[in-house]
């Protein structure tokens, strides 16, 4: 006993004295092949010949000797003695590095991809890259970065990918994002980890083990011979293997990849470019513990869904974090395991038994652990109390998830609707004023994306305010309507925000459109453009000027506004930021073309409208960003995504261009949860074959206005779970109906708060006017009636309503006429039926195309659908145009089935299959050349004809004639309205 106590003393001193014991244990061999700033490559074993390359990486907070331990626990001695050539990455400590503190996410991609340029230049072959936790995000990383060229695989040991599904000791991802959100740039990027920090952290996650561990090895120091083959190990984890963890990299780490989640969703930045783990396409293995508390396994297969692309293989062992890379399981499973499969790629050897493909969402099925699954229980019995309070926590975080995201939301969205309650025509409000106050709130955030590259807030504003001091110098003042004739791009961005921080009007001109006639119509004083269209705006006959793109042609046409010395430039005494005010003009937008070319006029009220009602309805964060596929002069881009994105503190994604071919590679590597649509535009995307990238896709929402209600369900069953938030809003007026729910798919909604108010008034279709009442006044209406929605009219701006009236409801009430025509359900619910100026003037009656739009919309078949009036005598008949999907045919039955939910003095006389239906640049459906093609001649089952029993049958000659017959003249309908014009 004594004896006992005696060993015991010594040794407790000599750990006190010098941490630890001497083992005479020596690393392994390894020579320093370059040092650069960020990183050291060291090569183990350089004399021992060739073999499967393969570059370990470490994670930030511990050191690279995680891969040498000791001569008993060294990954990179196993991978050697099994013919594999082991590198690694060094990243040193940063708190001893000069700069070390200062590194950046990016800092460490750039260096493994680096790592990767010189390993393959030494060896001649294309490299294995591993990491472990934060190492192997790291090797995803760089993987994407380099679009794995080069990279014969990645392999990565408990390294998550989808933080959204839970974080240690089962924090939810969501309530984790929360937090991260609200600490404030400046403290997350001062801030760094010291080692013993992260090491406390470790041994919080796993406390039994760690108490176990040290009583351990408490009660056994009298025995130093037992205690000496793991002392390296003790040694690491208790003290030498812990690092700091640098300020910006942390920061970049916590709001990239735990608050936004991009590992997964895609759009992370690594120095200006934006990336997605779905541009990996060399085969994946990933090593998962299954009792891992750090990395818990749904977390580390997430790689199944962020890399839809790439060939991903799981073995999945019975190991914590740390036990995956070091100690028996390790040595014994997972550097074998390692080294059979560079041999299986290299062709050399079979696929290791103890690593299997993925297919699908399936799960790996783990090895028995040794003992059994009983022996293994009383492994873990220390760990019981742990484990259980664990899945308690999970339990009662996964009930509760769906109550906390709604409050969530709703706290979020709160601030927005009432801001937007407190908005009246003085108000100030703009574009530019919320743009401002989103930089100074998270300057280094990323403002949008272009072509792949990311552009943060307060580097957008340095270039706005550039573009503002050039419009003050060219000589445009406040209130100023200023012409942009520009394609979608990031000059055409920072010019109509600049407009708006200078309180001038910017006027949108199609570039496809007629910019002579509108730039009329919309009274430009002068006008901007790019390279691209500066030959036209020198046409316009007023004063043009360029501005953005790159040298080369267009550049000497108009004088550039890019050579103005705008540094020098002393702002006047008259110019203040962002003078607008909520009433005053802001935006000038046109739609149709020819003799039907409208401008459409936007405040400031109406755009923070919808830039409100948008954040606010698609619950927009700065975890979301917005996709753009729309002109960035139509209406849903100006509005919806440049509006949403700017008051919900998104990202906005510009597409130059929609070509469903690279939706699904954009949408991956914008990181893109909310996109947009109008009118018919996904039609191509539900159409096209299906894209590896779409498996498993970030996208949420898809928001616009217009999709028909067959399309509208077609999205949503091909690209769950993501759904259609469809939107009515009047560019005129400042009504907007939404529908939340989604529920009720071809439903408008219901108006949102904030917005104004909306009535439906009774509507006689035959003389196309507000019917009265008794007392000559509307008459609003009944449940499922067709009636004629009005929006309120607040008495400022009755001056800029499109058709307002006076008097309708009551004495001097003030509305506007939309000229759509709705229902509305017993549950409040508005659906669109037509507009005034679609409605068909039969010899029966007035003909609204909507519910017959709908109705055969709803065949499974159906591709498209257009309905119009053909001119016979002095009325018309109703035809619908039906483009079918591939390989389909229209059948009667069915033709006749879907139509008898229609009234039947609603129904058509015609039903005709074409094999495209005109659209304008929108994607809205244009009927005018099929009016023009009036009755087509009988042709097989290209064309039905209703016969006088309601059924619909293949188009005859008879039955042609029949249909061309002149009916008697109806009476001509008489324009006017309730109410007395405004």
């Amino acid at each position: 006993m004594l004896r006992r106590f005696g060993s015991t003393a010594q040794n407790a001193l000599e750990v006190a004295r010098f941490g630890g014991f001497d083992t005479d244990e020596d690393a392994s061999p390894c020579e320093v092949v370059t040092e650069e700033r960020v990183y050291r490559l060291r090569h183990y074993f350089p004399d021992a010949g060739d073999g499967p390359a393969i570059l370990l990486v470490p994670p930030l907070m511990i050191t690279a000797e995680v891969y040498d331990v000791s001569s008993r626990s060294s990954a990179v001695g196993v991978l050697r003695r099994s013919g594999v050539d082991p590198w690694v990455v060094d990243f040193g400590a940063p708190e001893r590095e000069p700069g070390g503190l200062e590194r950046t996410v990016t800092d460490h991609v750039v260096a493994v991809s680096d790592a990767v340029d010189r390993v393959r230049e030494l060896t001649g072959r294309d490299v294995h890259l591993a990491g472990y936790s934060q190492g192997g995000m790291f090797v995803y990383q760089a993987a994407a970065y380099r679009r794995s060229e080069g990279v014969e695989s990645v392999v990565t040991f408990g390294s998550p990918s989808d933080t959204s599904v839970g974080l240690p000791f089962g924090v939810p991802g969501r309530l984790a994002a929360e937090g991260v959100e609200r600490i404030p740039d400046w403290l997350l990027g001062e801030f760094a980890v010291p080692g013993w920090v992260t090491r406390l952290g470790f041994q919080l996650l796993s406390p039994v083990k760690s108490v176990r561990s040290r009583a351990e090895f408490i009660l056994q120091l009298h025995d130093r011979e037992r205690l000496a083959p793991r002392e390296r190990q003790r040694r690491f984890l208790e003290r030498e293997g812990w690092v700091s963890w640098p300020g910006p990299a942390l920061a970049e780490f916590l709001r990239q990849f735990i608050q936004h989640n991009r590992m997964l969703t895609g759009g992370f930045v690594i120095g200006d470019r934006v990336v997605t783990l779905a541009d990996i396409t060399c085969p994946v293995l990933t090593f998962v513990g299954e009792v891992d508390e750090i990395a818990a396994p749904p977390m580390v297969r997430g790689i199944r869904r962020a890399a839809p692309r790439a060939e991903v293989y799981e073995a999945s062992l019975r190991a914590g974090h740390f036990g995956l890379v070091v100690g028996t399981v390790a040595n014994e499973q997972t550097w074998p395991a390692v080294a059979a499969w560079t041999r299986w790629r290299d062709g050399t050897g079979e696929l290791p038994d103890a690593v299997a493909p993925v297919t699908g969402d399936a799960e790996v099925r783990a090895p028995r652990p040794p003992g059994g699954l009983a022996g293994y229980g009383l492994q873990l019995a220390m760990g019981v109390g742990t484990s259980a309070a664990t899945s308690a926590l999970r339990t009662v975080s996964r009930a509760a998830s769906g109550t906390r995201q709604l409050a969530g939301e709703a706290a979020q969205n709160l601030p927005r609707l009432a801001r937007l309650e407190r908005i009246h025509s003085a108000t100030r409000m703009s574009m530019g004023l919320l743009l401002d106050e989103q930089a100074e709130r998270m300057p280094d955030e990323v403002f949008f994306v272009y072509q792949g590259r990311a552009h943060t807030h307060a580097a957008a504003g340095r270039r706005i305010d550039a573009v503002v001091r050039g419009l003050i110098h060219i000589g445009v003042r406040q209130g100023d309507t200023v012409g942009v004739l520009m394609g979608t791009r990031p000059s055409a961005l920072a010019l109509v925000a600049a407009l708006s921080r200078l309180g001038a009007v910017a006027v949108l001109l199609r570039p496809d459109g007629d910019p002579a006639a509108e730039a009329r119509l919309g009274g430009v004083t002068r006008v901007i453009a790019d390279p691209e269209h500066a030959a036209r705006a020198a046409e316009l006959g007023v004063p043009a000027h360029l501005l953005g793109g790159a040298r080369g042609a267009g550049r000497d046409v108009l004088p550039d506004m890019e050579r103005i010395d705008v540094d020098g430039l002393k702002p006047p005494a008259w110019y203040r930021p962002n003078p607008g005010r909520a009433g005053d003009l802001a935006f000038v937008v046109f739609s149709g073309d020819g003799e039907h070319l409208r401008a459409s006029r936007i405040t400031n009220r109406r755009w923070a409208l919808s830039a409100f009602g948008t954040a606010s309805s698609a619950a927009l964060s700065p975890s979301d960003t917005v996709y753009s596929i729309t002109p960035i002069q139509h209406p849903s881009a100006l509005l919806m995504s440049l509006g949403g994105a700017v008051a919900g503190g998104a990202r906005l994604a510009l597409a130059g261009g929609y070509d469903p071919a690279t939706f699904w590679d954009e949408a991956r590597r914008y990181g893109v949860t909310v996109a947009s649509y109008t009118w018919t535009l996904l039609r191509d995307l539900v159409n096209a074959p299906p894209d590896p990238a779409e498996r498993h896709h970030a996208v949420r929402l898809f928001i616009g206005s217009g999709m028909p209600r067959g399309l509208w369900r077609r999205v949503e069953e091909r690209f769950a779970p993501a759904r259609v938030l469809e939107f009515y809003a009047s560019t005129a007026g400042e009504s907007v109906l939404v529908n939340l729910s989604g529920k009720k798919p071809g439903s408008l909604g219901r108006p949102l708060p904030g917005s104004a108010q909306v009535r439906l008034a009774r509507y006689d279709l035959e003389r196309g006017r507000l019917a009265e009442g008794p007392d000559g006044l509307a008459v609003e209406c009944e449940p499922d009636e067709i009636g004629m929605l009005l929006s309120r009219v607040r008495p400022a701006a009755l001056g800029d309503a499109a058709r307002p009236v006076r008097g309708v409801f009551e004495p001097d009430d003030a509305w506007s006429i939309t000229g759509d025509l709705f229902t509305r359900d017993a549950d409040g619910d508005f659906w669109l039926v037509g507009r005034d100026a679609e409605l068909i003037g039969t010899a029966e009656g007035i003909v609204p195309p909507g519910p017959i739009r709908d109705a055969l919309g709803d065949l499974p078949y159906v591709d498209a659908v257009a309905v119009y009036g053909i001119p016979v005598g002095d009325a018309e008949i109703v035809a619908a145009a039906v483009r079918l999907r591939d390989g389909a045919e229209l059948k009667p039955v069915d033709l006749s089935e879907a139509l008898l939910r229609v009234d039947p003095g609603l129904r058509p006389a015609l039903v005709r299959v074409v094999d495209e239906i005109p659209v304008t640049a929108g994607r809205r459906l244009r009927t005018g050349a099929l009016r023009d093609e009036g009755v087509p001649e009988a042709a097989g089952r290209r064309a039905y004809a209703r016969d006088r029993a309601g059924a619909y049958r293949p188009l005859t000659d008879a039955a042609r004639r029949r249909l061309l017959k002149v009916p008697a003249k109806r009476p001509a309908r008489r324009e006017g309205v309730a109410g007395h014009p405004g």
